[in-house]
């Protein structure tokens, strides 16, 4: 008998197991958060492991203080959730976040219920306390694929938790609205589906607006919530211009719960699953567990403690809580293990693949700091200087002082210090045994009126300036009416491409002005400059972007497009696109010495194939004061300050009067765009992570010499092995034929070199023979 008391039991166990809907919570996060570590290399690494330690730790301590039992499964659903969207320049910000988010939980309540979501507490104390740490919602990036996975799972969590109706009445309000704006705008189809085609926007929708013990009671008050949450996100995405804004508007609408309860009440939710081993759920009784309901007990005839204490679990379900956090953590560790980082490297430099190597190349310089902005844009325009003309969208008014021309040098300096570098190492004697010593890281002038026209007024259009800045005659615009603006720029000689009304009115509708330019040749012959020179402008705005839009109507074929950001803090990313690494540090054959342009060129053909050719690449990411290798020297303070760096060798910084500045952190970005790929315009964020990286690529030189001794001879038979690797590793790169790598090698079938093999000893005694 006892045979089939044992498997009842176990089937009550499971049974108890998959009635708790924060059992599957827990295995959709867990997956989560595997997928975005391992298959989208998020950088969270041990941070994730010490928000779980560190959620449990006081969970189980500061808990039994406060009366309640431990239940593992509340901080490892938290501790799981921020780890999913916050990003931080150290691990222990991870664990900052955590203590608070469960801290907060077990204090901060309201009629028994948390006042703000745990993991948005967690998440906005570490971004608002330290300035250290950020969410990064483009890095879940646009996959369709990859939000109808996670609608499905987090689908499949809500229906357990009986708050679907809060997820889709979130979602229905947030679409609406931007649906609405984007039809406003005159915007195409295209961009609002690419911002709800969103896997950040997934995982907040189903995972965080949607915790029962977060949400109003009744299904009156979870509508109105969502749908607050919904405009204040909205307003914090595109009236602040704050990346974040979902994490932001839960927030701040979270203290709405207590008083939405109050004027709508509704029966409390409080998870519970049916005790095993209980006369009400034991026995051969196959009823179904009751609703995860506790009546709301009116305030009058019964006062709520402040500290509710919840359902207490069974000690199997305990134990198989246990046993899915000691899961967690051991895939925690093992993905911490992924994200080890070399901030130094060695080698000689051989080669650089700076943006000469792509035709229709744009190249931007954006000096960042606060709402401060410095733009520099280089003209890669080919043809008759009379017919260039120059239409940017800016955010705000710009004075004459704030237009100024560049140098061209400046740019390529940067180009070069930042470009993906070839490096080249020697294998040593492997007969040498030597001790290694440690290695060491190593003045405005008036426009003539007859080039304004006359029909400015009649078409709406306002030239609310006019300069003479260098070689370029100037006029800052804004209009009533796109369709205005365009003909007068046409009958004024701006080469305006077609179909560019919708575009043009949607900057308009978004209160932006026009900064327009044209050369003057007169000014041009006087000056003797034969190149156009780079425009800069500098403006104070909240926007932090780059407008493309323009340059994708009508574009005959992709576009590359190369952005060097200027930071005082770290690292910039895209918010609204997923900003990737490169492949670097992989060592390729040493025929790629002699085509790195082409192996180059081929190789990031290649990775924007495989990401769906909708992502932003991460070339270069290091801070200016040094380099290693060295494609070029760190700019000097002078040149940064001429690109527009105007902190500089303030006082107090710490850049050197000759050298380069080490409070500037340099971020390429590399994009191949069109319309297609790339409907909204870039928008940027600048992140607190200055972790050094470049696209670096090693030619290891084999050696040669012959030396005879038992390493020698498994230098040899290893190096076989090696050399195969490395075709193979140029392949997967290129795309370039296995085969043909291989006899341009001098490889066999197999791998074994075909070079002429070493002599033996004798054949070494008399040399000419």
């Amino acid at each position: 008998m006892s045979e089939p008391s044992s498997e009842s039991r176990l089937r009550r166990t499971v049974r108890a197991a998959l009635s708790d809907p924060r059992h599957f919570q827990l295995a959709v996060l867990g997956g989560l958060l595997a997928w975005g570590t391992f298959a989208l290399d998020f950088p969270t690494g041990w941070g994730s492991v010490l928000a779980v330690g560190v959620g449990l730790g006081i969970e189980a301590t500061f808990g039994r203080a406060l009366g309640r039992r431990f239940d593992p499964r509340s901080p490892l659903i938290t501790a799981l959730s921020l780890s999913l969207l916050l990003r931080a320049a150290s691990p222990w910000l991870y664990a900052l976040a955590a203590a608070v988010a469960i801290g907060g939980k077990l204090v901060l309540r309201v009629r028994g219920k948390h006042l703000f979501n745990p993991a948005t507490l967690g998440i906005m104390a570490a971004v608002l306390l330290t300035g250290q740490a950020w969410v990064s919602p483009g890095q879940w990036g646009s996959s369709a694929n990859l939000a109808f996975l996670m609608a499905c799972l987090g689908g499949l969590v809500v229906h357990r938790a009986l708050r679907s109706d809060v997820t889709l009445a979130f979602l229905v309000c947030y679409a609406a609205v931007v649906l609405g704006r984007a039809a406003w705008l005159g915007d195409p189809w295209a961009i609002p589906l690419h911002t709800l085609d969103s896997g950040a926007l997934v995982l907040f929708a189903f995972f965080m607006i949607s915790d029962p013990k977060t949400t109003p009671d009744s299904r009156a008050g979870r509508v109105v919530f969502a749908a607050a949450v919904a405009l204040g996100a909205a307003y914090v995405q595109f009236e602040l211009y704050r990346p974040g804004g979902l994490v932001w508007s839960l927030f701040f609408c979270a203290p709405l719960v207590p008083l939405l309860d109050r004027l709508l009440p509704g029966e409390r939710y409080s998870w519970r699953a049916p005790v095993v081993g209980s006369r009400q759920g034991t026995g051969n009784s196959s009823s179904p567990p009751q609703p995860n309901f506790v009546p709301e007990v009116p305030m009058s005839t019964k006062p709520v403690p402040v500290v509710t204490a919840l359902a207490v679990p069974d000690p199997r379900s305990r134990r198989l809580a246990a046993g899915a956090a000691r899961l967690v953590l051991i895939a925690l560790v093992l993905a911490a293990l992924q994200v080890a980082r070399a901030d130094a490297f060695c080698g000689f430099y051989v080669a650089k693949a700076d943006a000469k190597l792509f035709n229709r190349a744009s190249q931007v310089v954006i000096v960042r700091d606060g709402s401060r902005t410095v733009l520099t844009m280089a003209n890669d325009y080919q043809g008759d200087p009379k017919e260039f003309a120059l239409v940017v969208p800016v955010p705000t008014f710009l004075e004459r002082g704030q237009i100024h021309v560049a140098d061209q040098s400046l740019i390529d300096h940067l180009d070069a210090y930042t470009s993906p570098r070839l490096v080249e190492y020697h294998d040593p004697d492997p007969c040498l045994r030597l001790e290694m010593a440690r290695r060491l890281p190593m003045a405005a002038s008036a426009m003539p009126d007859e080039m304004v026209g006359s029909d400015a007024a009649k078409l709406g259009v306002r030239i609310e300036a006019k300069y003479t800045v260098g070689e370029y005659d100037i006029l800052i615009l804004s209009a009533d009416e796109s369709s205005g603006l365009e003909t007068w720029l046409r009958r004024n000689g701006y080469r305006v491409p077609d179909g560019a009304t919708a575009v043009l009115a949607s900057y308009l509708k978004q209160g932006m002005r026009f900064f327009v330019a044209k050369v003057n040749l007169d000014e041009q012959s006087r000056l003797g400059y034969s190149n156009l020179r780079p425009l800069q402008i500098a403006f104070e705005h909240a926007r932090f972007m780059l407008p493309i839009r323009l340059g994708t109507v009508n574009a005959d074929g992709e576009q590359e497009l190369f952005a060097y950001t200027l930071t005082r803090r770290g690292r910039v990313e895209t918010t609204n696109y997923r900003t990737v690494r490169l492949p670097s540090d992989v060592e390729v054959p040493a025929l790629v010495e002699e085509e790195f342009a082409d192996f180059y060129r081929d190789m990031f053909a290649r990775q924007v194939e495989r990401e769906g050719r909708s992502v932003v690449f991460l070339e270069y990411a290091w801070d200016m004061a040094w380099c290693d290798p060295c494609a070029a020297d760190p700019l000097s303070a002078d040149q940064l300050r001429r690109l527009g760096v105007f902190w500089a060798n303030d006082e107090g910084g710490r850049g050197g009067r000759g050298g380069g500045a080490q409070d500037v952190f340099v971020t390429r970005l590399h994009v191949r765009y069109t319309g297609k790929t790339f409907p909204e315009d870039l928008m940027f964020q600048e992140t607190a992570d200055r972790s050094n990286f470049q696209g670096r690529y090693v030619i290891r030189h084999p050696w040669r010499g012959e030396s005879t001794c038992d390493a020698a001879d498994a230098y040899r038979r290893s190096l076989a092995e090696r050399l195969e690797r490395e075709a193979q590793t140029l392949a997967n790169l290129t795309g370039w034929e296995l085969e043909d790598i291989r006899g341009r090698m001098r490889l066999g079938g197999v791998g074994t070199p075909s070079a002429e093999p070493p002599k033996r000893w004798w054949e070494r005694l008399w040399p000419g023979r």
